[in-house]
């Protein structure tokens, strides 16, 4: 396929990646394995095409310790080294400005901002856009980016691209024709997926079973919400999850979501400005509207927003907002 054969934005893309001297990448808050393994993945090939090359993102301090051992790390950067002044920013994964946390003042510094994401809530707050809300994760947007810009997927960048899929997908439970293909492909690379998907879903410290107990004892189903199919949420304060890492508490919205009475789940995560909040549907309500009617964002089916205030005025307005 040659570039004039490409689509507008990803000859776009191509345009401005193959421009700049200079790049930044940022990933959003609280970052997961799709928008670390983007990141990740695109400034190893940035600085295959020689290009000058940063990775952050703003909160918290640390990398979560399942994306350890990805490749490419010496690319992050502490917010406070991030460059002010590049030739662009590409953000991925992160579908407002607002999910930049502290560095979102980058953009305004940039001539050039690129937005690569999956998330059909992208506000498309860039100059310009690489969006794919029919891909499941953004890792596998950069690799048909990758395809087209003849960047070569070797095992290094594949790990980190099979760590967005295999995440975002929740190992391979919600799918797209093609997923398999890609992740077949990046597994021919010899990189072993088993283990990525292990480090990455199902390792856990000991703290974490009585951080479940207790968390899922507060479970509540709202049988009536949703227009009668259900709510079962659960409440996740800070005394519950201290000394855990962010990897184990967004872990558990993926076991609430399994009650059979309820097709939206809920998480509400005590965080120092009030709540963060994870939502799952399971195949009729779309959480995405739902989160951006609340002022946050996502996927049909996975999504997440943040609130102030108490938590019983919190759980009523998420009720109202599913009718």
């Amino acid at each position: 396929m040659t570039e004039t054969t490409l689509p507008t934005d990803t000859a776009a893309a191509i345009d401005l990646l193959n421009t700049a001297s200079t790049v930044t990448v940022l990933c959003h808050v609280q970052p997961d394995a799709d928008t670390i393994g983007s990141g990740l993945a695109l400034a190893m090939a940035l600085e295959r095409r020689g290009k000058s090359v940063q990775v952050a993102f703003s909160a918290p301090a640390d990398l979560p310790e399942s994306m350890g051992d990805l490749p490419g790390l010496r690319f992050l950067a502490a917010p406070h080294e991030v460059r002010q002044e590049v030739d662009l920013v590409v953000t991925v994964d992160c579908g407002s400005r607002g999910r930049l946390g502290a560095l979102s003042d980058r953009l305004d510094f940039a001539p050039h901002t690129l937005v690569i994401d999956h998330h059909r809530s992208n506000t498309e707050y860039g100059t310009a856009h690489l969006i794919d809300a029919a891909a499941e994760s953004t890792t596998a947007v950069i690799a048909t980016l990758f395809d087209a810009w003849t960047v070569e997927i070797d095992a290094d960048i594949a790990h980190c691209l099979f760590a967005g899929l295999v995440t975002d997908t929740g190992s391979f439970r919600w799918v797209r024709p093609g997923s398999h293909a890609l992740a077949e492909r990046l597994l021919a690379t010899g990189i072993d997926g088993a283990a990525i998907a292990r480090r990455l879903l199902d390792t856990h410290p000991f703290a974490w079973l009585p951080m479940l107990g207790s968390v899922l004892g507060s479970a509540r189903l709202v049988q009536d919400a949703a227009g009668g199919q259900g709510l079962v949420y659960a409440v996740i304060e800070t005394a519950d999850s201290r000394g855990l890492r962010s990897e184990e508490i967004e872990s558990v919205v993926d076991i609430v979501r399994t009650t059979a009475e309820a097709e939206v789940a809920a998480v509400f995560k005590e965080v120092e400005s009030g709540w963060s909040v994870s939502l799952r549907a399971k195949s009729t309500v779309d959480v995405s509207l739902v989160a951006t009617a609340l002022g946050g964002g996502g996927h049909r089916f996975s999504a997440g927003y943040t609130a102030t205030g108490e938590i019983g005025t919190n759980i009523a307005a998420l009720v109202a907002a599913l009718g």
